[in-house]
């Protein structure tokens, strides 16, 4: 079993720091705390079960975000032919 700080996990799976902390509070990942140099580190110990989990999370967010930026534009694109046209129609009226 590997065991990574959480500043490693968060770099390893692009996940902000506060977002491991969160995981580990809601004893999602677990972890082990050890005194090195009269500090108290945590480390999070790597097993395939939860890796597997986290990762099937992030791909899961990351498609939800891929869709709605796709929907975003498209709604933008509506928004300037709409505006494009009303701007024809007032330099008509002028």
């Amino acid at each position: 079993m590997e065991k990574v700080t959480i500043k490693a996990y968060a770099l390893k799976h692009k996940l902000s720091i506060f977002n491991v902390i969160k995981m580990i509070k809601a004893q999602k990942l677990k972890t082990v705390v050890v005194k090195e140099n009269g500090k108290e580190v945590t480390y999070i110990s790597l097993d395939e079960k939860t890796e597997h989990e986290v990762k099937k999370k992030i791909t899961a967010s990351s498609e939800k975000n891929k869709s709605s930026v796709a929907d975003d534009i498209q709604f933008l694109k509506d928004e300037v032919k709409h505006l494009k046209e009303e701007i024809e129609k007032l330099k008509n009226n002028i």
